[in-house]
């Protein structure tokens, strides 16, 4: 029996105990040797107020009881709609997903080709000659090359002046002022990088304003010029990993290589960064950490992540599980194989969206199925939602006895 029903019982055996207290009052009254001052009357009319007092309140209860009810039941009718419509449109846009990836690889691949020579003998060149057709010349090396560097976008004279100049302080100016156009600055670092001698050791330079000061990890996000500095400078790494990934000619490569005392200098930042990140709070940062990004990157940029745990580094995954340059770091840093656990923490996190990018991106939906986490992902916000409602029910608020 609820408590309603309990309630509701006691309410309709109010009569018959009032009843009983009359007979017993009357009983009293004929045995007693003196005269009471108040009458039967009396105690009557306040018991019946009380009576009809309560079963006022009690009806307003079971309307309230009733109407919550209804909300209830309405609240999870809408729920399950939303569910469906969820699920629907996470599957359409893990689906869009799945083909921008699919694009972005074939154009890679694409891109890839133009570097790579043709062949000089075709086993069709014979029959091609019997029909009277020429097979086109290959083009040589110094023809390709010239071609991807025509492809290559040319920098603003300004920024290829600074970089030759190792103007760290200019570079950062020159950046933060035309944040406006920061996608065609992005576009055109790389080439501006190539113009000078020292292109890691400028990058490194530029990271001596990451942490100015005793600021925290997170002030950057308050302080609008730290943030722009911390931008800039995870940007120009970025840019560092992407002109050593394209160089491919042997002169390219040894004026770009990274010299041991560039290495060692890349280690000791990256070791105060490490101590700096060791009070992160994974709800706060929502996958979008830059600090975090930032050292990751200065880690698969200088080739230094030996000198970290693997482990240690699969921690901070979480942190910037929503930033796109995440699965392309992992894959530099190596981590590749440990994606199973990251991507088992963010389901743990509630963060099933991370998570089943992360799944696509690694080729691991067979062992984490996307719809399969978005169903329960939402019947947990659903228990959670139904449990704060049954909190707040006026019933659950209300006590009566008798």
């Amino acid at each position: 029996m609820s408590e309603m029903e309990s309630v509701a019982a006691l309410m309709d055996s109010t009569s018959s105990k009032i009843q009983q207290l009359q007979e017993a009052f009357a009983e009293l009254e004929s045995q007693s040797a003196f005269c009471m001052n108040f009458k039967w009357k009396q105690l009557e009319d306040h018991f019946r107020g009380l009576e009809q007092s309560l079963k006022k309140k009690f009806d307003e209860l079971k309307e309230q009881e009733k109407e919550f009810q209804e909300t209830v039941a309405k609240s999870e009718q809408m729920l399950e709609q939303r569910e469906a419509a969820v699920v629907a449109k996470e599957l359409t846009s893990l689906e869009r997903l799945q083909e921008k990836r699919e694009a972005a690889l074939a154009m890679i691949f694409s891109k890839s080709r133009l570097s790579l020579p043709v062949p000089s003998i075709n086993p069709m060149n014979k029959a091609l000659d019997n029909l009277g057709v020429k097979w086109p010349k290959p083009a040589s090396e110094e023809s390709v090359h010239l071609q991807v560097d025509n492809a290559a976008v040319r920098p603003r004279s300004e920024l290829v002046a600074l970089c030759e100049e190792m103007n760290v302080n200019g570079l950062h100016k020159f950046i933060s002022d035309n944040r406006k156009n920061l996608a065609a600055i992005r576009e055109e670092i790389p080439s501006a990088l190539k113009k000078t001698s020292h292109p890691y050791g400028l990058v490194l330079d530029s990271l001596e304003d990451f942490y100015s000061g005793d600021n925290l990890v997170l002030d950057g996000k308050k302080d609008g010029d730290l943030l722009g500095v911390r931008r800039t400078c995870l940007m120009l790494m970025e840019s560092l990993g992407q002109l050593h990934s394209n160089d491919i000619t042997c002169s390219s490569l040894e004026r770009h290589m990274l010299t041991t005392n560039i290495i060692e200098r890349a280690k000791t930042i990256a070791f105060k960064w490490k101590s700096k990140l060791d009070n992160l709070d994974i709800d706060a940062s929502n996958g979008n950490c830059l600090e975090a990004h930032a050292f990751l990157q200065l880690l698969a940029t200088f080739g230094i992540s030996a000198e970290f745990n693997e482990d240690d580094l699969c921690k901070l995954l979480p942190y910037v599980s929503r930033r796109r340059q995440t699965p392309e770091l992992c894959r530099l840093l190596g981590l590749s194989q440990k994606m199973p656990g990251v991507i088992e923490v963010l389901v743990e996190s509630g963060r099933p969206i991370d998570a089943i990018n992360l799944a696509y991106v690694f080729e691991l939906t067979e062992q984490f199925e996307p719809v399969h986490l978005l169903k329960a992902y939402l019947r947990d916000v659903k228990k959670m939602s139904h449990a704060r409602n049954v909190k707040t029910s006026p019933g659950a608020q209300v006590h009566l006895s008798f």
